[in-house]
């Protein structure tokens, strides 16, 4: 597979919407649309702390807003709630667990520093479980998050610094990469940088194991220049991309030669799963271009040395700031960067990324409490990925979960098997520039909605709403009686459904859609019907007389509202 393809075509509007594969609607955006959106900027934000901006903060930073988390923000300032999102959390301690009997690793145990096959374990190779117990593992935790944005960082990195776990073909390296992400999430772009660099799943995926003096591969130098750090900018010239050169990719394939990983230690905890041999490395100088003031980077036999004389010359550049704000902008705020946020926002912010040695944290706790973020023109402007979505409907109606492993792992199974259909594989981007909808101009967000993904969005939705999806004795339904049980005034309609909306949806809802909202919960009956049967039902709820007529009411309503196009936006 040619993991560029996405970056050498669907360049034009017209390949875009002849692409049958991703059946882009004619609709779609031919243009990057061009109106003023807003003139706030990031100066600290100091209007009403209500609802709407907890629930956009919430929705923006977590896979979802879970109740019991949009009532602590509605306690807190807009500065405490930001500062506890933004806190580095205790390091995760949780491992993956097998749940396969054929693995040599006992049921219930972690394979993470497991040997890879049992010789005598026939022709069984434990590739596949063991990425699908990673998989589920990985689900679990970013569907019972913490109020963090860890989750949210840990998939922006993996958009970032991509490998594929198909590609990479040993869930031990696949775990390594992703605990490498989710340790430096909030941490340092500098130094995560620098790491990844000689990652073993890494020096897989971008071919840096056969990066040698005699054969250097300039895979991983290019990505890293292009994709990682400072962005190729417009092409001046044949192999002169503004901010850096064709003659810049040979120097840094050079500079990385003689990295490997090193799969005979990953049955050690704690250990570096890499190696670094100097006979494989060029250790003749390095020449870089103008572009990088001519740098000369003095060759040798100390390969990290090298790396790290390189990673020092890119982060030096102001644009390798930019770069990475302009993608933390995309993936939090919106895809419309025009002159005046450019100026206003992507450029202050680079500067407070340099100003704190290139620490992230910094970055968005300003971001999220600016007067930019809660604008309203940059609310409800965000189509949901599909991991937002998917893991959205679970934490926002707290569906409950199994206690065992097993079965966990099952119905966390499920769950990115559906964000998988739409067009999401964690842990295998559709290749190494990540998901289109952060880059591919001028559609970006719209392509996760296609004549393809829309009706499997909405028939998940429906069946979490209704009939559930079922493992062993173990059901993944969303408890509708005892959701709207949580609500402030269930017992009336118009308060249910005005409770439900500013939690399902990011834009207000109109007055006409709440009368049809209402008529799907009480077609053609006064308010007081309904009063009656949920006073009926809390008086007798054991009773299937009583609760079995509310439950279908509101599991009506509630999968309506869920496929309504507002539910899509966030």
């Amino acid at each position: 597979m040619n993991r560029r393809d996405a970056l050498n075509s669907l360049t034009s509007v017209a390949d875009l919407q002849e692409n049958q594969v991703l059946g882009i609607s004619p609709y779609a955006n031919k243009a990057i649309p061009r109106f003023e959106r807003t003139t706030a900027g990031l100066e600290p934000y100091t209007g009403t702390w209500g609802n709407d901006q907890t629930m956009h903060l919430l929705r923006r930073t977590t896979f979802g807003p879970a109740l019991a988390n949009a009532a602590l923000l509605s306690t807190m300032s807009v500065n405490s709630a930001v500062d506890m999102l933004v806190a580095t959390p205790p390091d995760e301690t949780s491992l993956p667990l097998n749940v396969d009997t054929r693995d040599v690793v006992p049921v219930g145990s972690s394979w993470v520093y497991a040997i890879y096959q049992d010789p005598t374990a026939g022709s069984f190779n434990p590739t596949g479980v063991r990425l699908n117990s990673l998989k589920s593992w990985w689900m679990d935790l970013i569907v019972q998050q913490n109020l963090s944005l860890r989750e949210k960082m840990v998939l922006f990195w993996h958009n970032h610094f991509v490998t594929e776990a198909n590609v990479v073909n040993d869930p031990r390296f696949s775990y390594r990469y992703l605990a490498l992400l989710r340790a430096h999430a909030l941490g340092n772009w500098k130094g995560l940088a620098r790491m990844i660099s000689f990652d073993g799943a890494m020096l897989r995926y971008l071919n840096g194991n056969t990066n040698t003096k005699s054969s250097p591969n300039e895979n991983y130098g290019r990505e890293f220049q292009e994709l990682f750090t400072v962005g190729k900018g417009p092409e001046v010239a044949p192999g002169d991309y503004t901010n850096y050169t064709e003659a810049d990719v040979k120097a840094a394939a050079r500079v990385l030669t003689g990295w490997q990983d090193d799969a005979t230690v990953l049955t050690t905890a704690g250990s570096t799963p890499w190696m670094f041999t100097a006979g494989r490395h060029d250790t003749t100088n390095k020449q870089f271009s103008p572009r990088y003031a001519n740098q000369l980077i003095t060759g040798g036999t100390d390969g990290l040395a090298e790396l790290n004389a390189m990673v020092d010359m890119i982060f030096n550049q102001p644009e390798t700031a930019r770069f990475l704000c302009r993608k933390l902008y995309r993936w939090f705020v919106y895809y419309v960067i025009d002159d005046w946020t450019e100026s206003n926002i992507i450029e202050p912010l680079a500067v407070i990324l340099r100003t704190n040695n290139y620490d992230v944290a910094p970055v968005l706790s300003t971001l999220f409490k600016s007067a930019h973020f809660y604008d309203p023109a940059n609310m409800g402007c965000m189509i949901k990925n599909p991991v937002e979505l998917v893991a959205g409907v679970i934490r926002l109606f707290g569906v409950s979960l199994p206690a065992d492993t097993a079965t966990l792992y099952k119905m966390m199974s499920y769950l990115f098997s559906q964000t998988s259909n739409l067009q999401l594989d964690i842990g295998n981007p559709p290749n190494v520039a990540g998901w289109q909808a952060y880059y591919q101009t001028p559609q970006f967000y719209e392509l996760w909605i296609n004549s393809d993904t829309l009706p499997i969005r909405t028939a998940f939705t429906t069946t979490m709403a209704k009939s559930g999806y079922t493992s062993g004795t173990s059901k993944l339904v969303i408890d509708v009686l005892l959701f709207t049980g949580g609500l402030s005034n269930p017992s009336d309609p118009n308060a249910l459904i005005d409770d439900a909306a500013r939690l399902f949806f990011a834009i207000p809802l109109t007055a006409n859609q709440k009368a049809f909202l209402k008529q799907t919960l009480i077609p053609g009956l006064p308010d007081y019907e309904w009063s009656t049967e949920w006073g009926n039902y809390l008086a007798d709820p054991t009773n299937t007389l009583k609760y079995t007529p509310v439950r279908s009411k509101l599991q009506t309503l509630y999968a309506f509202m869920m496929s309504m196009p507002e539910f899509q936006l966030q």
